[in-house]
């Protein structure tokens, strides 16, 4: 049976609370991505989010709850840096890995003693939480490895048949995922980038520790320890302005049948037959918002390969080449 898709009306998100009240799957939107959301505090609920994603077990999920008046609802051991960061990021895209809570099951955190949380920014998901009144367990709402979705539309081309429930909130505005942080340990560790930057977070704690292996990163941190973000086709990397040159070698590489999609930043003239182009925003922040997006759709439109030119890793642009890594080595 498909998966209705909402508006997130009261009558909407009052189906939506009911739905996860009864143990099911709710989709819906975020400031980062649209997640896929189930009763933490419910084990059954938390492993058919596993199972609708196809995701892998040792992969832990974020938790998300209405306000940092919940978080000692959730962990145990709250140290005060973490209030301190909620009053300056929340909501918002910063996820905060702390010592879990007995209320939380061990599902959530794949078995760990941490548990990954954050307040969403999105008016639509802190309208869910409210009226759930609980915490709700969600990784991004797609099938493990594809790239996050940040439409309706891609929730429903991944999951349509799985889960319940799409609440439609529109476009997810900052379109990747939260930076996640690491407050267990001795210092602050940055486990993954994300809208939240390094130098952001190093403005409101002073010095900012980096994990420095992916194996460091991933124990705790969603999102690192498998394939992510990549279409079902070869994505490439190329130095900023070398796209098109490298797109045409892909071309040849395929033959005259085949398009070859190419992504870059920024107004590009209009490229020769057989590549498909798709300019992003110069801006960073509309960049990351339609990045995802773009791989869909030029994933849709059948190109054997998709050419994407590098960003600068500044800032945000750290987190996007994050991904676009994580993308192309899929």
């Amino acid at each position: 049976m498909s998966t209705p898709v909402i508006e997130p009306d009261a009558a909407g998100i009052a189906r939506a609370v009911a739905t996860l009240r009864a143990g099911g799957l709710v989709a819906f939107p975020t400031e980062t991505v649209y997640g896929l959301g189930a009763d933490a505090r419910s084990t059954a609920a938390v492993r058919s989010i596993f199972v609708a994603k196809e995701r892998p077990h040792d992969n832990p999920l974020i938790v998300h709850v209405a306000d940092a008046r919940q978080l000692e609802d959730v962990a145990v051991d709250v140290p005060a840096a973490a209030f301190a960061l909620a009053r300056r990021f929340w909501p918002g895209a910063l996820t905060l890995v702390l010592r879990r809570g007995p209320a939380i099951p061990a599902e959530v955190s794949r078995g760990l003693d941490t548990l990954a949380v954050r307040v969403p920014a999105h008016p639509v998901a802190l309208a869910l939480l409210q009226a759930f009144n609980g915490p709700i367990a969600a990784p991004s709402a797609n099938r493990s490895g594809r790239p996050s979705p940040t439409q309706a539309a891609h929730v429903l081309a991944d999951l349509d048949g799985r889960i319940d429930l799409i609440l439609d909130g529109g476009g997810a505005a900052l379109g990747i995922e939260s930076t996640v942080l690491d407050l267990v340990g001795p210092r602050p560790l940055l486990l993954r980038r994300g809208a939240v930057t390094r130098e952001a977070l190093a403005e409101a704690l002073g010095e900012v520790d980096v994990a420095t292996s992916e194996d460091e990163a991933s124990r705790r941190s969603p999102g690192l320890r498998h394939r992510h973000y990549a279409p079902r086709c070869r994505v490439t990397l190329a130095p900023a302005g070398a796209g098109l040159e490298v797109a045409l070698a892909l071309r040849d590489q395929h033959g005259p049948r085949d398009m070859i999609g190419l992504m870059v930043r920024g107004p590009a003239a209009p490229p020769p037959p057989g590549v498909l182009l798709r300019s992003l925003p110069e801006a960073l922040e509309g960049y990351a918002g339609a990045l995802f997006a773009a791989l869909r759709e030029l994933e849709g439109r059948d190109v054997a390969a998709i050419v994407v030119e590098e960003v600068p890793e500044e800032g945000l642009g750290a987190a996007i080449m994050d991904r676009l890594r994580r993308a192309a080595a899929g």
